[in-house]
């Protein structure tokens, strides 16, 4: 007989007694370990690149083959969305009448762990061609890729997190991040806003929490306002018409307070119709500004139990003109909540 070996019930351990979470837990360490060497190795070829793709009046062309492949259609992806136009082009197809893809207004960011691709050599060679800005990210100094771009971002020699040292694993983790750190460098450079960025994400949740209450409120005749002299009996009908169970008062443009169901039935009484809409209406009403998110007039809604705001734009510190009303319902709509 032999004996059971002891396992813990936070590893198990499979056929030959393989540790999958010591496996797993080595791998992030030595990648985590990878991307600090990176961080550290940045110099200023990183700013000559950024310099290169800055300048670029067209797109930033990404090409690499097998996992560089992969990995250059999702650096691809976040320089577009981000605000730096680029695309993808595969080096076979490229070299199949793809290279008509690439203009002379285009920065081409090439990636070869090996840097010696042969698939890359009709890219490299027709950037040459046009002088088209080459950037380079590849894995070995004096490579075939590093030596021909105009600037090579080399990364430091740390090993696949692969056991046989084979599976491209740390070094498209490299490769990746480093993507990322040029498209966050030029989006910083371009001040690109969150505004753009909601105009490029408007799908998903991520779209909908960057919307802004101009996007979805209500304007023009659609807005319930009346002056502050006009009688309750016009203001109750202004009411029910436009259905927001509240009507703005305004002065000159100025909203100088809001009459909602609530102040009617806390004013009922024999004269109420006679009365005028500034001895009912409440004064200071909350209001949301017109470059907020809808996120934060549903919040400030949900603070102050109501259910409609009216938006207000600053033409003085003290001076607040109506712009329109964002109702609950229309947050809901546009699936703010």
């Amino acid at each position: 007989m032999t004996s059971e070996q002891p396992t813990s019930p936070e590893i198990k351990l499979l056929d030959g007694g393989h540790d999958d979470l010591a496996s797993a837990r080595r791998v992030l360490k030595l990648e985590a370990e990878a991307l600090e060497m990176l961080a550290q190795s940045l110099g200023d070829e990183l700013v000559a690149a950024v310099d290169l793709l800055y300048g670029a009046t067209g797109r930033v062309i990404v090409s690499g083959m097998g996992k560089s492949g992969h990995i250059g259609r999702k650096i691809a992806a976040t320089m577009a969305s981000t605000g730096t136009p680029a695309s993808y082009v595969h080096p076979g197809e490229a070299s199949h009448g793809d290279l008509g893809m690439i203009t002379s207004d285009d920065a081409v960011l090439a990636l070869s762990n090996s840097g010696n691709t042969p698939e890359l050599g009709d890219i490299v060679a027709y950037t040459r061609r046009y002088r088209i800005p080459l950037i380079a990210i590849v894995g070995r100094d004096n490579s075939t890729l590093g030596n021909a771009a105009d600037v090579a971002l080399v990364l430091p020699p740390a090993p696949e997190a692969c056991p046989m040292g084979l599976a491209p694993t740390t070094s498209t983790t490299l490769t990746l991040a480093l993507g990322d750190a040029l498209s966050v460098a030029l989006l910083e450079r371009k001040g690109f806003s969150p505004d753009q960025f909601q105009v490029l994400h408007p799908g998903g949740q991520l779209g909908k929490s960057l919307v802004k209450v101009e996007d979805i409120m209500h304007a023009g005749d659609s807005v319930p306002l009346a002056g502050p002299d006009i009688k309750m009996s016009e203001i109750i009908i202004e009411m029910s018409s436009k259905s927001f169970g509240c009507v703005g008062i305004v002065e000159d443009g100025e909203l100088v307070g809001v009459i909602t169901d609530g102040d009617l039935r806390r004013h009922m009484s024999g004269d109420l119709l006679a009365m005028p809409a500034r001895d009912v209406m409440t004064v200071s009403p909350k209001t949301i500004r017109l470059g907020a998110l809808a996120a934060e007039a549903v919040g400030l809604m949900n603070e102050k139990n109501i259910t409609s705001l009216f938006v207000t734009d600053a033409v003085t510190d003290d001076r607040q003109m109506v712009s329109g009303i964002i109702h609950l319902h229309d947050c809901l709509r546009a699936g703010i909540i």
